[in-house]
């Protein structure tokens, strides 16, 4: 995902999410033909060895796998009529308020829509397994909440009796926003081994001053999904910090490849 897909991004992450909502008629008993309106949620399905089922996806989603699926917009503009032009019998949304009107047209239309939101790990989990209840594959389900709960175990044994190391996540440098401790990746990030220097704010995902960035005090910036920027510090007052880019853009996709993202914030974590 590149810094534009993440900027249009960001009013997802700055709300936390509510709970679960179904909006329009009811879900079939087992869905056939599927759209996803995040990359996420697509790669939940292809993790539940059902990628057969994706009918529609979003132009943000770069899985190989559905290189060829129709487009029916983004995280914040998915478009009705292409979502109805694929025909589903099921849509799988993120709830935020950016989408919400779009959505909420999709299922007055008549298309039953199930929202899941992937604020934290258990929100996540919660959302695998949901979903694999509505391809009926519950078993597949499970068995993927196993593997991330085994990769947060092995992080965690592997960072056990190390000291912290102090990082700011930073998922956008203008303004500037973090990842807090009680979302996903705040979450992760203690999974790993760091300590988060942006404190115990409680939201997921927040704005955050420059001058605070200054006072955390952080050893490392953690760049998730964006660049530096040439010629200066990505952050201003912190030039003599160290600056790591996560790998890949597993810690921007919460689903199945949270053990793909927890490798990359250990590596981050790292001194060179």
């Amino acid at each position: 995902m590149g810094g534009g897909a993440l900027i249009r991004l960001l009013p997802l992450l700055l709300v936390a999410a509510g709970p679960r909502q179904h909006l329009g008629p009811p879900s079939p008993a087992r869905a056939e033909r599927v759209v996803t309106l995040a990359p996420s949620l697509a790669e939940v399905v292809l993790a539940l060895e059902a990628g057969d089922k994706l009918v529609g996806v979003t132009r943000f989603d770069d899985d190989p796998r559905v290189a060829k699926l129709p487009r029916i917009g983004g995280y914040n503009d998915p478009q009705p009529e292409a979502v109805l032009a694929v025909k589903p019998d099921l849509v799988l949304a993120e709830p935020a308020p950016a989408n919400r009107g779009p959505v909420e047209t999709v299922a007055r239309l008549g298309v039953p829509i199930e929202a899941f939101p992937l604020a934290t790990v258990q929100d996540i989990e919660d959302a695998i397994a949901g979903i694999a209840n509505l391809l009926g594959v519950p078993e597949k389900g499970r068995a993927v909440d196993e593997q991330i709960e085994k990769a947060r175990a092995r992080a965690r044994s592997a960072a056990a009796g190390k000291p912290r190391v102090r990082a700011l996540l930073v998922f956008g440098l203008d303004p500037l926003v973090v990842a807090g401790r009680t979302g996903f990746a705040g979450q992760l990030l203690e999974d790993a081994g760091g300590g988060n220097a942006a404190g115990n704010a409680e939201k997921p995902f927040f704005r955050f001053s420059a001058e605070a960035a200054v006072r955390a005090a952080p050893e490392v910036i953690v760049l998730c999904g964006i660049e530096a920027p040439k010629g200066r510090a990505p952050v201003p007052g912190l030039d003599k910090v160290r600056v790591a880019t996560l790998r890949s853009t597993a810690l921007l996709h919460p689903g199945p490849r949270i053990p793909e993202a927890l490798d990359d914030l250990a590596a981050a974590l790292k001194s060179p």
